[in-house]
């Protein structure tokens, strides 16, 4: 039979499978082709082909991985090898704040970029909008998202603010929701299905940056709260909550292709007057730098793929 991977780590894996029997099952033999090369073989949100254990209903064996609509992964430094956090996903939710932990856009931009890369359309959540009113400068940064075509939530896990919308777009779909330690990803979990407690932490004082309170990828089903719907009953969303990471590691793509991944610059490629082989940071005649001219590009936006074109060539990522 067939069944969903919920989630695992030792090569152990929690299956719900297709008679609706949770089972705990581990890798025929120990090896996937389908995933040889990952730090992980599987992640929340695949399909896989089991085969039950007949004296014990809720084990089973992983026999093969059926293929994936898509994948989210991001490079593990430690592992030195691509890390699978999600599969098989409607959307990817990036969670971001104005504050605790501070704002980092570019962290935003490179989650924007693999997610571009790997045909998985991604929505902005700004958390904790009610630490503050948004400083100018964030808020310009959120405008400017969504003037590139990507849909952003502006919301409170704590006063609820924007809870309803988000509830009403995750309706029916399976999501995965990724971001910096301390965002608040289990807070907002906890509010869109209040029979769901998650664990969450507190911020490090010494850094202002959140401790890791989710440890391994897992996929929830939420029974959406019925107030954030006008009282509507039996609504259903599934989450990925992934582990919070500190750096977000581009995998698979280089400094020379980043621009297909950042939608102000894809469709100005190959009109430079040095057409493909322009580094569109000096050249004259260059589409970039005459957007960027006119506002066209955003300089916050530019600034941020030259750095991270920078931290792809040297290997050197920031926080």
């Amino acid at each position: 039979m067939q069944g969903l991977v919920l989630n695992g780590s030792n090569n152990v894996f929690e299956v719900e499978c297709d008679d609706s029997v949770i089972r705990q099952c581990s890798i025929k033999g120990k090896k996937l082709k389908a995933s040889q090369g990952y730090y992980n073989p599987l992640c929340p949100g695949d399909i896989v082909l089991i085969a039950e254990d007949l004296l014990t209903e809720e084990s089973g064996q992983i026999l093969d991985l059926i293929p994936r609509k898509n994948e989210y992964v991001r490079w593990n430094v430690k592992g030195r090898s691509p890390q699978l956090l999600a599969a098989n996903l409607d959307y990817i939710l990036c969670i971001t704040t104005p504050d605790e932990p501070p704002f980092r856009p570019r962290f935003i931009d490179r989650a924007l970029a693999q997610a571009e890369y790997q045909n998985i359309e991604p929505v902005i959540v700004c958390n904790k909008c009610d630490l503050a009113t948004l400083d100018p400068q964030i808020e310009d940064r959120l405008v400017n998202w969504e003037q590139l075509g990507y849909l952003v939530f502006r919301v409170s896990a704590k006063t609820g603010e924007g809870t309803p919308q988000l509830a009403d777009f995750l309706e029916g779909k399976l999501c995965a929701l990724m971001g910096q330690s301390g965002v608040g990803k289990s807070s907002l979990v906890n509010v869109l299905d209040s029979s769901c407690v998650l664990k969450t932490g507190s911020l490090s004082e010494k850094y202002g940056k959140g401790t890791h309170t989710t440890t391994k990828g897992t996929l929830l089903h939420l029974h959406l709260n019925e107030a954030l719907l006008g009282g509507r009953h039996g609504a259903i969303a599934s989450i990925i909550d992934t582990p919070g990471v500190r750096r977000f590691v581009l995998h698979d793509i280089a400094s020379c292709d980043l621009a297909l991944y950042f939608r102000e610059m894809k469709p100005l490629l190959g009109t430079c007057s040095f057409g493909m082989s322009c580094s569109h940071t000096h050249e004259p005649g260059c589409s970039i730098l005459k957007a960027l001219e006119t506002g066209a590009i955003s300089q916050e936006r530019y600034e941020s793929w030259q750095r991270i074109c920078q931290e792809i060539d040297t290997g050197s990522w920031a926080d």
